[in-house]
């Protein structure tokens, strides 16, 4: 059964350094609890490693659109089922409105439990909670990529229908394997090429 979550927070920062520091995914640990690592496989894919519920999870989520200061949009293409939006909205010349929806299918006993108990989607919301006190706390972006991806406005908010090629494919990984051993499929064009500033200074 199909999870979705909702959240928003209003954090005391810009737009620009709130945006700026969102593109800054291989941060995402550092607030993000669960999320082990993540690693930029070029503009728009993403390789994510997390514990979920117990289980370590392993997926690529591919960036559908990305409008600077007002839109992440993504939908895993391979492992664990997921889909979601962040968007980012002035509230003032000093802060900003960030709203999650994301949506996701448990897979497995244990994450179907975890599912029934609302232990993923607090963690979201958690997550969220994590990323207003990060920026707030630095009180500035460790980094910034300003580029636009599919910025036409078209893509809707994505859900797990979006993210169809992942379906069965739990993505459980026991160890430190890399993708084409995990998944058995081969590696995205670009993977381990220099990515510029989409790094910058280095959160899911």
């Amino acid at each position: 059964m199909t999870t979705k979550v909702e959240k928003t927070v209003v954090v005391d920062a810009p737009l620009s350094t709130v945006y700026n520091q969102w593109t800054q995914f291989e941060e995402f640990p550092h607030f993000m609890g669960g999320v082990q690592t993540i690693t930029q496989l070029g503009d728009d894919h993403l390789e994510w490693v997390a514990e979920v519920a117990g289980v370590r999870r392993q997926w690529v989520a591919k960036i559908l659109e990305q409008v600077p200061d007002q839109k992440v949009a993504w939908a895993a293409v391979e492992g664990a089922t997921n889909a979601g939006a962040v968007t980012f909205a002035a509230v003032g010349p000093t802060q900003t409105e960030v709203h999650l929806t994301m949506e996701f299918e448990p897979e497995g006993f244990l994450e179907t439990v975890a599912d029934k108990l609302d232990i993923v989607k607090t963690q979201a919301e958690d997550d969220l909670e994590n990323f207003k006190r990060f920026i707030e706390s630095e009180g500035y972006e460790t980094g910034a990529w300003r580029e636009s991806i599919n910025p036409s406005g078209t893509v809707r908010t994505p859900g797990v229908e979006d993210a169809a090629s992942s379906y069965g494919d739990s993505g459980k990984v026991e160890g430190a394997a890399g993708r084409e051993a995990t998944f058995g499929a081969p590696a995205i064009e670009g993977e381990g090429e220099p990515l510029g500033s989409r790094r910058g200074g280095g959160f899911a």
